[in-house]
Parts: structure tokens; C-alpha cells; sequence
């Protein structure tokens, strides 16, 4: 699991652009994007409890906020978490259990996609677990 904020930890070979009419910044350049999807949640949810085997998932974070929960397959290690806030993008790699809650006010965010997740692929590298995050912590 990676997160960085898009317009503070912007990296070579990334640019940020501002001037008068505002900002452009790059969120990937000479990426493997394969699918890219709108997530939106509502209120007081849980998404997740799974790995992928073979895909990269990056999601930026364009409203609102959510607990990333995560801990590698096959790991005693206790579980993990990170908010994350507009901007930022969280990385999740291969065989990483993530889990998200989100809270009071819902959320949107961008998935970015390396390997399969559109279409009729949708679940075709998604497995399942049981909930990674603690009874007392769930919406």
C-alpha cells in the first residue's frame, strides 16, 4: 500500500502546472491503465474485503474521505489503516487485503485500474475475505 497527495508529492517524471487559470497536475504518465471507474458511496458504508492476485488498483480520493484498512494475504501482521482525503491516491498492489469505510458525509473516488476490473472482468481477479476491519471500528 502506497498514498501520496497529488498536488504536494508531485515527482519527476509527474509535473504540476499553475498559473492565473489554476492548476493541472499529472496523476500518471506511462502507466498500464486498463480501466478506469467513478466510485461513489453513501453514507456510513464498508466496501471491500478483498485481494486481487494480479491487478494494481490507484484511487484518488474526489470527495469526502475514507479509512483504508489493509494487511498483505497470508500475513499473522495486525491490520492497518490510513485515511484518506481529497487528493490523495492510495495504491493498493497485488495481494493486498484492503477493506474502506466510509463515514458520515459518503464519498467519491477515481479507480484507476492495472489488470482486469471492467466489464465482464469485474470479478474475475477479486477474492474475497472475512472483514479485515475490527467489529468495533465497522460504520
Amino acid at each position: 500500500m502506497k498514498i501520496k497527495n497529488i498536488n504536494k508529492d508531485v515527482k519527476d517524471p509527474l509535473e504540476l502546472h499553475v498559473d492565473d487559470r489554476g492548476s493541472i497536475v499529472d496523476v500518471f504518465y506511462k502507466h498500464n491503465i486498463e480501466h478506469v471507474a467513478v466510485v461513489t458511496s453513501e453514507p456510513n458504508v464498508l466496501r471491500g474485503n478483498h485481494y486481487h492476485k494480479n491487478s494494481t488498483q490507484h484511487m484518488l480520493m474526489t470527495k469526502g474521505c475514507l479509512e483504508y484498512w489493509y494487511k498483505p494475504v497470508n500475513s499473522d501482521d495486525p491490520v492497518k489503516m490510513v485515511v484518506a482525503n481529497v487528493g490523495d491516491i492510495v495504491t493498493t498492489l497485488p495481494n493486498g487485503i484492503h477493506a474502506l469505510v466510509i463515514r458520515q458525509l459518503g464519498n467519491q473516488f477515481i479507480v484507476f485500474s492495472e489488470g482486469a476490473r471492467g466489464g465482464k472482468e469485474y470479478e474475475s481477479d477479486t477474492f474475497r475475505v472475512d472483514c479485515i476491519v475490527p467489529q468495533d471500528k465497522l460504520p
